[in-house]
Formats: C-alpha cells, structure tokens, sequence
C-alpha cells in the first residue's frame, strides 16, 4: 500500500510502556491533578467531581477502544489520529480535523507551561519574576530539548515519573488523622456550572494524543498503541477518582475553590507535591511539544499544509521546522491567556478531533468495508456512543463554539475538496461503494 505519510524516524525505537503509556500517564497526571482537581471537587461536590472524571474518562476509552480499533487494521506511520482519519476517510476530512489538532497540541504546551508558571508562583525568588517572560523561557528550553531530538526527551521521562509517583505517595499518605465527612453536593460559584467545571477538567484526560502522535517512532504499533493507550487511561481514571476522594475528605469546598495549594497542605512531605507539579506539567508540555510537530510534519508531508513544514532541517528524524512554528505558536498563547482561559479552547479541539476518531471507526465498522480488518475489534455501538459523547458534551459546554468549530472543520474540508488532494491508498469511501455492489448482487 503506497503511501505519501512520512515514515517518521530512520529506525522505530520505542516500545509500549516507553513509547505510548509513560508519555500518556505523564500528560494525563499533570497540570490539572495538581491545580484544578481539587478547585473542581470544590465547585461540584464529590459526586459532581465523580461524574465529571468518570464521563470524560468515558469519552477518553471510547475513543481509545475506537482508535485502537483503526489502527490496528493498517500499518500505522507518523501523524497520530491525523493519519488514521486522513487514511479513512480521505485527504480532506483528515485535514480538516488535521489541522486544528495541530493546534490544539500546540496550544496545550502553552496550557501545560503556564500551569507550571502558576504553581511556581509559590517559590519566593520564582515569584517575583515575571510570569510570562519566565513561561517563555521553559517554552524555548522546550523547543530546544525538541530540536535536538525525542531519544534525549523520552530518556529523561523516567524520572519524571519516579517524581510523579513519590508526589503522589506523599499526597495520599498526608492526611490519615484528619478524614471528614465529604461535601457530596455542588457548591458553584458565580458564573460557574457543571458544564464550565467539565471544560476545564477536560484536557487531563487528552494526554492519549502523545501516544498515538508518537506512532511514527514506535517498534509494532499496531500493539503498542491499543495496549498502552488503554492501560493509560484505565490507570489514570483511578488515580483522579482517588484523588477527589482525597480532597473531598481532607478540606471544605471553599478551601478548595480558593486555595490550588490545597494537595500541599494534605500531603505528607509538602515539597514532593511542588516536585511533583514541576515534573508533571514540564513532562506533559514537553510531550506536547514532541506530538504537535509530528502532526504537523504529517499534514504538511501530505501536501494539506506548506511542504517547507515538514522540513526536518539537516536532521534524519525530527521534523524541526514544526518544531520552531509549534514553539511560535506556544509562546503567542503564553502572551495572551490564563490557565482557565485556555483549558476550554483545548477542550473544544480535542472533543472534535475525539470525536471524528469515533466517527471513522463507527462508519468504517457499519459499512463493511472490506479493508477494514482490526485484530482488536469493537462492536458498532461503542464509536457511536463515543461520538454522541464527544459532539453532546460539546454543545453542553459551549453551543455556539461548537457550531463555530464544526463551520471551520467543514470551511477547511471545502478549501482542501476545491485543491483536489489525491491521496495513493483506499479510504471508507471506496469501501462504502464495494458494499453497495456487493449488496445489490
């Protein structure tokens, strides 16, 4: 099967725990465990916060037992949940989702890196320094480190994650002698609903895009990716239930509205937590900044975007041009939002790019498509409700961002059908045609 996708890599070098479930866990475990869990159990009581963390989890294996699905049914290369939906459905609709997941996984280095700035708030001789000039100084060590390339990022990974653990070790060892009855409704304050919590609760749960962005570099991922991505998700839903639990029990809703130190003050060795805030969001940044260019190296290899995109710039593996737009595009959000203020943007991005994964399998799944031959299969009924899902919780956030997100994706999927990209390989709508005939013999 000819392709035009870039094969990523010179060699595939990484395997399932190093290349698609620790830089998921990462990215799952970060800005928002840390700084916001606790501000959302807070605003929507205990089991507020339960069913918010269980229905975005929801959306989240949906969509991995969807994706999982693709891609085991062809040999996965580089551009993540682009390549899957442009090998499916075609050059135009994978564009067109292409290109604003290219910049929500820009966006969220921003998202990540201003989290980090806000937590180091803390630090006295980090305080007094500007916000954003210091976020824009972690911004382009992290193009950097980027530039150089993913082997030196994924090494370092590791003890980001020993950090992590032994951050949340310390948190759910605090507390044992001071365990209260929960606040188990909501207490919203102005302007704030359970649809606002949700949107900005959302992101934790996007962290299965590293993996599969990281498809390009990885030995087998037609393994790599179900296995991990699965296990990634099932394993950080505990931890965030666990943590609400932990929050409801130890502090009032007010605390936690007011106070994002509120996990310092639980936890039984207070440092590890500011440990564990730097490792988390550093690490989830960072594996953004690695995924965003891969995307956008695919897009543009594709010829959807600029070829000058894809130029990796004298490098055998890491696409470098993308690399400096993505940090361009990094360091433009850093000066113009907070924490809260870009967490619904990313949250629309991703909820639609989710969203149309679940849509390809869902179609693919329901046509027949003879090409279509997943070794980890999944009944219809899972994309769909993955996809109602994703479009429902969409309109429920924010109606009117939701019509202008879908205008965009169709304005874009329009400009590509009118430049006729052709693309070498068969997609569903081949196969749509083959169980027409097939059905009217």
């Amino acid at each position: 099967m000819a392709e035009t996708a870039p094969s990523g890599t010179a060699t595939a070098r990484f395997g399932t725990f190093a290349g698609v479930f620790t830089p998921n866990v990462l990215t799952i475990l970060g800005i928002i465990l840390f700084l916001r869990t606790g501000w959302v159990v807070g605003q929507a009581g205990l089991l507020g916060a339960l069913a918010i963390i269980l229905l975005a989890n929801s959306i989240s294996l949906l969509t991995g037992l969807s994706l999982s699905s693709i891609a085991t049914s062809m040999q996965v290369k580089a551009g993540g949940n682009y390549y899957l939906i442009s090998r499916s459905l075609g050059l135009e609709i994978g564009g067109a989702i292409g290109i604003p997941l290219y910049l929500s996984q820009a966006i969220s280095v921003a998202f990540y890196i201003i989290g980090f700035v806000e937590a180091m708030s803390a630090v006295p001789w980090l305080g007094t320094l500007d916000p954003q000039v210091l976020a824009t100084s972690v911004a382009l060590l992290f193009v950097g480190i980027a530039y150089v390339g993913a082997d030196f990022a994924l090494k370092i990974q590791f003890g980001i994650l020993a950090i992590l653990v032994a951050a949340l070790l310390s948190f759910f060892a605090g507390g044992w002698g001071s365990i209260d009855s929960p606040t188990l409704a909501a207490s919203y304050t102005d302007g704030v609903s359970f649809w606002v919590v949700f949107a900005v609760f959302f992101p934790a749960v996007t962290g299965i895009e590293v993996g599969i962005s990281l498809s390009g570099d990885l030995k087998d991922p037609s393994r790599s990716i179900p296995r991990g991505t699965i296990a990634s998700i099932l394993v950080t839903a505990v931890v965030y239930v666990l943590a609400a639990v932990w929050f409801a029990t130890h502090a009032d809703p007010m605390t936690l509205i007011l106070n994002t130190a509120a996990m310092s003050e639980i936890a039984l060795v207070p440092v590890l937590i500011l440990g564990g805030v730097a490792a988390s969001t550093l690490s989830s940044a960072l594996g953004s900044v690695l995924a965003a260019p891969r995307t956008l190296e695919a897009v543009s290899t594709d010829r959807v975007v600029p070829r000058w995109m894809a130029n990796r710039m004298g490098s055998p593996t890491e696409p470098r041009a993308a690399v400096l737009l993505t940090g361009a595009v990094a360091v433009g959000v850093i000066w113009a939002g907070d924490l809260d203020v870009v967490a619904p943007i990313i949250t629309m991005f991703f909820l639609n790019t989710y969203g149309m994964v679940n849509l390809v399998a869902a179609i693919e799944k329901a046509v027949g498509n003879p090409s279509f031959r997943p070794t980890f299969s999944v009944p219809v009924l899972v994309p769909a409700l993955g996809a109602l899902g994703c479009y429902g919780a969409m309109f429920l956030i924010n109606a009117p961002a939701t019509v202008a997100a879908i205008v965009v994706t169709y304005g874009i999927y329009f400009l590509l059908r009118r430049r006729a990209l052709a693309g070498t390989w068969g997609d569903v709508r081949s196969g749509v045609w083959t169980s027409l005939a097939r059905f009217a013999l």
